[in-house]
C-alpha cells in the first residue's frame, strides 16, 4: 500500500464517521460507557490491592511462649523459626518490653487499664514475632510454629495468633470487584462493537452502488474494507480519549479532596503518576481495538464483495 492509497483510506474513514451522524455519536457513547466503567474498577482494584499489600506487609505471626521456657530453649526456638524458608524476619519481644509498648498504644488511658501491672506483676508473656515472606503462606508457617511443641517435650509455645481474618477478608473482596469488574465490561464490550458494527453496516448499505462500481473497475477487496477499518479505529479512538480525559480529571479531583480531608488521607490512594501512563495506554488500545473488532464483524456479515 503507498502513501496516497493510505491517505485515501484515512481521508474516507473520517468522511464515514461524520456522514454517520448520530450512528457514529451513539458509537463513541457507547465506548465511553464502556471504557469509563472499565476505568473506575481498574482504579477501584489497583486501590485496593494497594491497600491490601499495605496490610500484607504489616501482618505478624505472634507466638506467646509459656512462662517457664529457659533462655535456651527460647533461643533454639528463634532458630528453627528464622530457619524456616517462608520467614523473612523474626523479633524476640521480652515481657517487659510488651508491657511498655502496650503501655505506649494506649497513650493516657494506660495508667487506668494497667492499673497494678509492672515490672514484678507483668501478666505478659515472652513473644517471638514472626514477618512471612508471602502473606499467602502465614496460615501454613502459623502451623509450622504451632508445631514445634512436638519437637520440645516442654511445650513451651502457648499460643499462635495472626491476622489471617483481615487479610483473606480483603484479598476475598479484591476478587469479588475484579470479577465483576469484568463482567460488567465484557458485557459493554459486546454492546460496543454491536453498535459500532451497525454503524459500518448503515455505511455499506448507504454505499452499495459505489461499492459496486469500484469492484466493476477492479478494487480489490482489502481496497474496500479499509475505510471501514479506519472508521472503527477512529471511533475507538475519539470514544477512549475522551473517556481518559474524563477518569484522569475525576481521579484528579478525588485526590485533591483526599489531600485535604484528614480523615480521607487514611485511605492512602495509588498516586496518579504511577498509574496513569499504562491504564491510559491501556484504555486508548482497547477502544481502538474494540473499534475494530466491530468493523470486522460488519464487513463479514454486510460486505457481499
Amino acid at each position: 500500500m503507498n502513501f496516497s492509497t493510505l491517505l485515501r483510506h484515512l481521508r474516507e474513514g473520517f468522511k464515514n464517521v461524520f456522514r454517520n451522524g448520530w450512528m457514529s455519536v451513539a458509537s463513541v457513547m457507547s465506548i465511553i460507557v464502556s471504557l469509563f466503567i472499565l476505568g473506575v474498577f481498574m482504579l477501584l482494584v489497583l486501590n485496593v490491592n494497594s491497600m491490601a499489600n499495605q496490610v500484607d506487609s504489616q501482618v505478624e505471626i505472634s507466638a506467646f511462649l509459656e512462662l517457664n521456657v529457659d533462655e535456651n530453649l527460647r533461643n533454639t526456638l528463634q532458630q528453627e523459626i528464622s530457619a524456616m524458608p517462608e520467614v523473612s524476619e523474626i523479633r524476640f519481644v521480652s515481657k517487659e518490653e510488651g508491657l511498655k509498648e502496650f503501655r505506649e498504644r494506649l497513650g493516657s488511658s494506660a495508667d487506668n487499664v494497667l492499673s497494678g501491672f509492672d515490672v514484678d506483676n507483668n501478666p505478659l508473656p515472652d513473644t517471638i514475632e514472626v514477618k512471612v515472606i508471602e502473606p499467602e503462606t502465614v496460615n501454613f508457617v502459623a502451623q509450622k510454629i504451632e508445631a514445634l511443641n512436638e519437637k520440645h517435650p516442654e511445650k513451651p509455645i502457648m499460643k499462635v495468633n495472626y491476622g489471617k481474618e483481615t487479610v483473606e477478608v480483603l484479598f476475598k473482596f479484591t476478587k469479588l470487584v475484579r470479577n465483576i469488574g469484568f463482567i460488567f465490561v465484557g458485557g459493554l464490550g459486546l454492546m460496543s462493537m454491536f453498535l459500532i458494527s451497525n454503524t459500518i453496516r448503515v455505511t455499506i448499505l448507504a454505499r452499495r452502488r459505489e461499492i459496486g462500481i469500484m469492484k466493476l473497475v477492479g478494487a480489490t477487496n482489502t481496497f474496500i474494507r479499509w475505510p471501514f477499518f479506519v472508521e472503527g479505529a477512529l471511533i475507538g479512538l475519539i470514544g477512549s480519549i475522551i473517556t481518559v480525559g474524563v477518569l484522569f480529571f475525576g481521579y484528579s479531583r478525588l485526590m485533591a479532596t483526599v489531600g485535604q480531608d484528614v480523615f480521607m488521607q487514611m485511605l492512602n490512594l495509588v498516586p496518579l503518576s504511577e498509574i496513569w501512563p499504562l491504564m491510559g495506554t491501556l484504555l486508548i488500545g482497547l477502544g481502538v481495538l474494540v473499534g475494530i473488532l466491530g468493523s470486522t464483524l460488519s464487513i463479514r456479515k454486510s460486505l457481499k464483495v
